[in-house]
C-alpha cells in the first residue's frame, strides 16, 4: 500500500508538474478547474474582518508516512497545549537536513490572499481580537483543515470559495490555525451574517429542466444556521409558476451549514424558454417565513446534453450526472459510462462527447470533480448512476461500456477490474491503473535526474538518498495496509479477461507518463487476447475532445457484448473484499479465509463443472442462471451433488467443501463485510455524545460536525447529525450509525453497543478478555447493528481527553487510505503516525474477535 502518499505529493511539486496548471487549462471544454470560477462575492452578510497578516510555518517532510495516519506535530501542539502561540522567527522543529522550521511573518497580496512558495506544505496562524462574544461566519479558502479556538473544521483545499463555518467568537483573542491545501495560497475573512438562518447559493446541486417532461425534480441548497439553537422540522417551499411543493428538511444543528435536499415539480416548458426561476422559501415548523431565494434553472431538451439529479442511498444527498443522449429513439440501445479526470465537472465530461446514434452516454460526478479517484464513495457514485441510468434508458444489458480520462482513466482500470462482468469493454484514456504505479512513475523521474537537474529544482542529494529508502513494515503495519487490497487494481488484473480493453494514451503525456500505459500493454500482452493499444502521435495529456471521444474506441465497443451466463465456459474472478465486489456472472464469493487478501475462483466447463478457489470459505453458485441440467460440480477436487436450476451454497471446512444452507445475514458477506470506511454509507447518521463532561460533550459535538463538514466538502454529502438522546432503533431503522463517544458519555451506546466485543469507558478499554487503562486510548471500529440484517455501526471513541484529540483527524473520509475493522492507538498518533497504533485487524466471519485476524504491537 502507499505508505508514502505524502512523498508522492511532494515529488509532484519537486519535478515541476503543477496539477493545478494542468487541470486549469481551458483547452476544449473538459479540462477545466471545477467548471466554474472561485466564489469571491459575499452575499450572506457583511465582511467584518479580512485577515491581512499572520505567521506561516513550512513543514516539508520527505519521510515515509502513512496516508491513513500522517504525522501532524503542529496540530498536535495546538490541540494539546491550549496556551501555545506561534511567535515570529520562533523555531518549531528541525528537519532531516538540519534546517530549522521557523514561524515567518506573512501578509496578503492585492487579491487579499496569502500566497507564495513559502506556503507549500505550510501552516498559518491567524489571530483576531473581538470586543465581545459574537457569532460570525469564518470564510476561508485554500486550506485543507482549520483549528478554530481548538476545534477542527473542514477546509477548502481546492480553493472553491465554498467554505462558510459559523463560529462563536470569544471576547478577546481568537486563534485560527490553517493547514495550507493543494495550492500555496489561502484567503481568510470573518463575515457578520445578515440573519441567523439563511440560504446560501454557494454550491447548489440542481438539475436541468427538461422541455418535454412534466415530472418531479430533486435539488439541494445549503442552509446556514448561525444561531446556537437547533432548526427543527423546517420546511422548504419550492415554487415554479403555479407548482408549489413542500419538503420537510432534516433538523439542522446549531452553528452549522447543511446542504439539504428538496423536491419540486414543473409542467412541460415552452421550447422557446432557455431558463425558469425557482422560488425557494424557508419556513419554520409553524409556517413562519425565515428566508427566501430565487434560483435560476436552465431549460434543456432531453434529446440534447443535459444533467439529471437523484437522491443517493449513501447519505440521502442529492447528486447529479450528465447525459449525452442517443440521437435515435430505438429501444434497448447501448449505455456508456464515462468517468472524468481530476478537477473536471461531469457536465464538461459529457460535453466532450458528440452524441451517438446507437447509445446514451452518462457521466457521474465521483461525488466531486476531485472526489475519491473513483474509489470508495466515488465507486459507489458510479454504481448509483449506472443503476439510475439503466432504469431510465432501459439499455440492452449486454451493451454496457466503460471509459474515462486521466483520473477517470484510473477509474476505468479500477472499476473495470472490480466489476468485470458489468462491462462488455473498457477504454482507459491517459489513465493509470494503480496509485502506486502513478506515484512510482514520478519517483523514477526524480531518481533518474542529473545533478544539474536536481540542483535546478532545489532537490538535495540527501533528499534523493532518502527517497531510495524502502519502508520496513511490521505485521501490524501490514494488517492495516491489507484493508486497501480492494483498491490494488493490479492484483485484480486477470479480471480484464472478462471484457475487451482499448488503451488510449498520448505519446508525449507527462502528467500520466506514457510509460505507465506501455507497462499495462506489456502486462496485458502476457495473458489477454482481446485488447487494443494506441498512442496518439505527439499527444500530450489532453489534445482536444478526441482525447476521449475517439471513434475507434466506439467502433471497438460496438463489436463486443457481455456474454449471457449460459454461454460462459471459462471464468476467472478476483476480489479484495466481497463487500466491494463479490459476484461475476453466476458465482459469488461470500466469505474469505483471510480477510482483505485477494480471493478468487477459476471456473471451467472443459471437463465437467470444475471450480478452483483461493482464499474462499463460502461460495454461491447460481445454477438457475444456466440453461442446462447440472447434477454435480467439483470444487478444489471435491465432487458435490447439486440442485439444478437453484442457488447452491458451499462451505469450506478444514480443506474440504460441503454443501450448506444460505448463510445468515448476521455473518459477514457481500452485504456487510467490514473495513471501517464501509460504515459511512447506507443513509448514515452521526450520533454524538451529550452525557459527558462539558469538555467531552463539546469535543464530540465538534468532532461529529467536523466529519459532517468533511463529507459535505469531499462528497457533496448531507449527513444527518443528532444527539445521542434523540436516537432510537425504530426511527433510524436499518441505517448505518456512527457513534461519537464512549459508554459513559454517549447514551446510544447502551442501545447499539451493549453486546459489542469492544467496550470503551472513561479511562478503560476492554477488547475481548484484555483490559487497558488510561485516558490516552483512541479507537475506530465497526460492527453490525444487531437489530438489522444490513446496517453497520462505526465507532469513534476514546477513553479520555488525550485519546479524543489523538482521534481528531478523519483520513477515513479520504480515498487511498486503509482502515481495517478495528484500529486502536494512543495519544502519540499525531507525532508518530502508524507507530502509535497498538492494535488493529479484522473480525471473523461471525464478527467475533476469537475467529478474527488481529495484530498487537
Amino acid at each position: 500500500m502507499c505508505n508514502n502518499l505524502k512523498l508522492f505529493c511532494v515529488i509532484l511539486f519537486l519535478v515541476g508538474v503543477s496539477t493545478h496548471t494542468i487541470n486549469a487549462q481551458k483547452t476544449g471544454n473538459i479540462v477545466e478547474y471545477f467548471g466554474k470560477e472561485k466564489i469571491n462575492e459575499v452575499s450572506e452578510g457583511n465582511v467584518l474582518h479580512v485577515f491581512k497578516t499572520g505567521l506561516a510555518l513550512q513543514m516539508q517532510n520527505l519521510s515515509f508516512e502513512s496516508s491513513s495516519f500522517p504525522n501532524d506535530p503542529v496540530f498536535n501542539r495546538f490541540l494539546n497545549d491550549t496556551k501555545y502561540r506561534a511567535t515570529k522567527e520562533s523555531t518549531f522543529d528541525i528537519d532531516f537536513l538540519g534546517n530549522s522550521s521557523q514561524w515567518q511573518s506573512i501578509k496578503i497580496d492585492s487579491t487579499s490572499s496569502f500566497s507564495g512558495r513559502y506556503l507549500r506544505s505550510a501552516y498559518v496562524q491567524l489571530t483576531y481580537t473581538s470586543n465581545s462574544e459574537q457569532t460570525v461566519l469564518f470564510e476561508a479558502s485554500g486550506h485543507s483543515v482549520a483549528l478554530v479556538n481548538g476545534f477542527p473544521h473542514e477546509g477548502d483545499h481546492y480553493d472553491f470559495g465554498y467554505s462558510l463555518i459559523p463560529i462563536k467568537l470569544k471576547k478577546g483573542e481568537n486563534i485560527f490555525v490553517l493547514k495550507v491545501g493543494r495550492f500555496p495560497r489561502i484567503r481568510a475573512r470573518l463575515i457578520t451574517p445578515s440573519t441567523g438562518v439563511q440560504f446560501t447559493t454557494r454550491d447548489m446541486t440542481m438539475p436541468n429542466i427538461l422541455q418535454e417532461e412534466s415530472k418531479p425534480y430533486q435539488g439541494a441548497i445549503r442552509v446556514v444556521n448561525a444561531t446556537e439553537y437547533w432548526i427543527k422540522d423546517a420546511i422548504i417551499e419550492a415554487k415554479i409558476a403555479d407548482n408549489i411543493t413542500t419538503t420537510v428538511i432534516a433538523n439542522i444543528p446549531p452553528l452549522s451549514v447543511q446542504k439539504v435536499p428538496f423536491s419540486f415539480n414543473i409542467n412541460a416548458v415552452d421550447t422557446s424558454k432557455e431558463g425558469v426561476d425557482l422560488q425557494l422559501n424557508l419556513k419554520d415548523n409553524k409556517g413562519t417565513h425565515i428566508n427566501n431565494q430565487t434560483v435560476p434553472l436552465e431549460v434543456k431538451s432531453k434529446y440534447k446534453h443535459h444533467k439529471k439529479t437523484f437522491v443517493s442511498a449513501i447519505d440521502g444527498s442529492v447528486q447529479y450526472y450528465s447525459v449525452a443522449p442517443s440521437t435515435t429513439k430505438e429501444a434497448s440501445q447501448a449505455l456508456f459510462l464515462s468517468v472524468h479526470g481530476a478537477s473536471v465537472e461531469a457536465v464538461n465530461q459529457a460535453n466532450a462527447y458528440a452524441q451517438k446514434d446507437w447509445g446514451t452516454l452518462v457521466a457521474p460526478t465521483n461525488r466531486r470533480p476531485f472526489g475519491f479517484a473513483w474509489e470508495d464513495w466515488g465507486r459507489l457514485d458510479a454504481l448509483e448512476v449506472l443503476a439510475d441510468a439503466k432504469t431510465i434508458y432501459q439499455p440492452d444489458e449486454s451493451k454496457i461500456y466503460l471509459t474515462g480520462h486521466s483520473m477517470g482513466g484510473h477509474g476505468t482500470w479500477y472499476l473495470g477490474a472490480t466489476y468485470p462482468d458489468r462491462f462488455a469493454a473498457i477504454a482507459p484514456c491517459a489513465g493509470y491503473p494503480d496509485l502506486l504505479a502513478y506515484r512510482d512513475g514520478f519517483s523514477r523521474t526524480v531518481l533518474e535526474m542529473t545533478s544539474e537537474q536536481l540542483e535546478e529544482r532545489g532537490i538535495s542529494i540527501k533528499t534523493v538518498e532518502r527517497m531510495k529508502w524502502e519502508p520496513v513494515n511490521t505485521p501490524l503495519h501490514n494488517i492495516i495496509e491489507r484493508a486497501g487490497t480492494p483498491s490494488r487494481t493490479l492484483k485484480l488484473e486477470r479480471n480484464y479477461l472478462q471484457s475487451g480493453v482499448y488503451v488510449l494514451h498520448g505519446e508525449k503525456d507527462n502528467v500520466v507518463p506514457t510509460a505507465i500505459a506501455r507497462e499495462m500493454r506489456e502486462r496485458l500482452g502476457k495473458f489477454h487476447n482481446d485488447f487494443t493499444y494506441y498512442e496518439y502521435p505527439d499527444g500530450t495529456h489532453w489534445y482536444g475532445n478526441h482525447s476521449v471521444d475517439w471513434q475507434p474506441i466506439f467502433d471497438f465497443f460496438k463489436q463486443r457484448t457481455i456474454p449471457k451466463d449460459s454461454t460462459v465456459k471459462k471464468l476467472e474472478f478476483f476480489t479484495g473484499s466481497p463487500g466491494v465486489s463479490a459476484t461475476s456472472h453466476f458465482m459469488t464469493i461470500y466469505q474469505q479465509e483471510k480477510p482483505f487478501e485477494v480471493s478468487s475462483f477459476d471456473f471451467s466447463k472443459e471437463k465437467g463443472f470444475d471450480i478452483n478457489t483461493n482464499n474462499v470459505v463460502l461460495l454461491e453458485v447460481d445454477l438457475s442462471k444456466l440453461n442446462e441440467s447440472i447434477n454435480e460440480i467439483t470444487i478444489d477436487g471435491d465432487t458435490l451433488k447439486v440442485s439444478s436450476n437453484l442457488k447452491n451454497f458451499f462451505k469450506k471446512d478444514k480443506n474440504n467443501w460441503a454443501k450448506t444452507s444460505k448463510p445468515s445475514l448476521k455473518e459477514k458477506g457481500p452485504h456487510r463485510n467490514g473495513g471501517f470506511k464501509d460504515a459511512f454509507r447506507n443513509n448514515v447518521v452521526f450520533v454524538y455524545a451529550t452525557n459527558g463532561s462539558t469538555i467531552e460533550n463539546d469535543w464530540y459535538y465538534h468532532k461529529a460536525l467536523f466529519d459532517a463538514e468533511t463529507f459535505y466538502y469531499r462528497a457533496n454529502g448531507n449527513v444527518d447529525m443528532i444527539k445521542d438522546t434523540d436516537f432510537s432503533l425504530e426511527k433510524y431503522a436499518d441505517r448505518n450509525v456512527i457513534v461519537y463517544g464512549n459508554k459513559d458519555n454517549n447514551t446510544a451506546w447502551k442501545v447499539l453497543l451493549k453486546d459489542s466485543p469492544i467496550q470503551v469507558t472513561n479511562n478503560e478499554v476492554r477488547i475481548g478478555d484484555k483490559t487497558l487503562s488510561g485516558n490516552q486510548w483512541g479507537l475506530y471500529y465497526t460492527i453490525p447493528r444487531t437489530d438489522s440484517d444490513v446496517a453497520t455501526i462505526g465507532v469513534i471513541t476514546a477513553t479520555g481527553e488525550l485519546g479524543m484529540k489523538a482521534a481528531y483527524a478523519n483520513h477515513y473520509l479520504v480515498n487511498g487510505t486503509t482502515f481495517p475493522d478495528v484500529i486502536m492507538f494512543d495519544n502519540n498518533l499525531l507525532n508518530q503516525g502508524t507507530n502509535a497504533v497498538k492494535y488493529a485487524g479484522f473480525f471473523g466471519n461471525d464478527w467475533t474477535i476469537e475467529n478474527g485476524d488481529f495484530e498487537w504491537k
